[in-house]
């Protein structure tokens, strides 16, 4: 086997993709049982090609930013139209983007809800130290 994981006659076994992409086992049979992945077969061991490899690194990105499967099966499914990637490429930045949108949206709802938990905050301990200093007075 070759050092070089970008050469495509290179094959992978499932513990080498897990150690490189910090993920298990069971992950990778769930994107097979999905269709998602479909590594060859040596008898009973799973042997993954170069291009199950760039799927797999494809598959985990957009589960980082929580792409459904859905979508991720429709982005890979572009990847063999014949067009040098453009298709998908230009599908991924679509989805990139409005998942960028979506993402920015939350953090500023967490922002302020973050700025409400604060002021609440600050609110009760004011009632606290009252309460407690009418209870040292009395």
């Amino acid at each position: 086997m070759s050092a070089d994981p970008r050469r495509p006659e290179r094959t992978f076994t499932i513990r080498q993709l897990c150690q490189e992409f910090k993920c298990t086992p069971r992950a990778l049979r769930f994107y097979e049982d999905k269709g998602l992945l479909a590594p060859a077969r040596q008898g009973l061991n799973r042997i993954y090609s170069y291009k199950d490899r760039a799927r797999l690194q494809l598959i985990l990105h957009g589960k980082r930013i929580n792409l459904p499967l859905v979508e991720i099966r429709e982005l890979l499914d572009l990847y063999d139209k014949g067009d040098g990637g453009a298709a998908q490429n230009a599908a991924a930045l679509k989805r990139f983007r409005a998942r960028l949108i979506t993402l920015q949206q939350q953090r500023e709802s967490l922002d302020q809800a973050i700025e409400g938990l604060k002021t609440a905050c600050a609110f009760v301990e004011q009632k606290l130290a009252a309460s407690r200093q009418k209870a040292l007075a009395s």
